[in-house]
């Protein structure tokens, strides 16, 4: 992959979405960075030296818009980061007093964005010659580790929404993997550890930079065609489901 190489990486211009569009600028990538506010993201793509559009992926119309967008600047697509998310807001929560109009609109942001980006975009992944796929997921979707009563996620208040989302963006990544793997598209999901972003903001004591959550991103991203597909990874490897 080299500097014909064309990135897409949703919900970009902050946070861990940013440092991705960077990282992989850095390798010489056309990089096209997706926010659904225009102008932040225009500001953004600005500062980086990429390519900005606007892209709300809770929106069928504003998907449709940006696939065409695409199409029509480059004609293909090689790697989709699939990074737009929402937490919900926390308080929205705890099983028990879930406020569901909260959950609706993270499986909305979290989940559903997920499939109708990644559909719309399947007719230019299949233009390139190694296509890619990276769902950013998170530690709290493994629930494996969540339910284990002595490992480190145990001190963690139960989210009953977000944590369900990633885990559903997990699933989903399987199943994409299955579907597409005769095709060579590798699709993966990225854990890139708690950040300390504003999407983290109000939890304390977190020092992982977006930099560093960026980087297990950016390595799926950028997999040779012997790479793996339909994993779970992190810096360490891979992560339990």
């Amino acid at each position: 992959m080299n500097e014909q190489t064309i990135a897409l990486v949703t919900g970009g211009n902050r946070g861990i979405g940013r440092a991705v569009v960077a990282g992989l600028a850095d390798r010489g990538m056309t990089v096209v960075l997706g926010s659904r506010d225009r102008s932040r993201g225009v500001d953004a793509a600005a500062e980086l030296g990429v390519e900005s559009v606007e892209l709300d992926v809770t929106s069928d119309d504003s998907i449709a818009a940006a696939a065409k967008e695409l199409d029509e600047r480059f004609g293909r697509l090689d790697v989709l980061v699939n990074n737009a998310g929402i937490s919900g807001g926390f308080a929205a929560q705890p099983p028990g007093a879930v406020d569901l109009v909260a959950y609706r609109e993270v499986f909305a942001t979290n989940v559903f964005g997920v499939i109708a980006v990644t559909d719309a975009l399947l007719p230019l992944l299949r233009r390139s010659a190694a296509p890619r796929v990276v769902n950013v997921s998170s530690g709290l979707a493994s629930m494996a580790r969540m339910s284990d009563p002595d490992g480190g996620l145990a001190a963690l208040p139960p989210f009953a929404a977000y944590a369900p989302s990633k885990s559903a963006v997990n699933s989903l990544t399987v199943q994409y993997a299955k579907a597409l793997r005769a095709e060579g598209v590798l699709v993966n999901a990225a854990d890139p550890g708690a950040c300390d972003t504003d999407f983290t903001r109000d939890i304390p004591g977190i020092t992982r930079t977006a930099d560093e959550g960026a980087a297990i991103i950016v390595k799926l991203a950028t997999l040779p065609p012997d790479g793996p597909t339909g994993g779970y990874f992190n810096d360490s490897g891979p992560v339990p489901w």
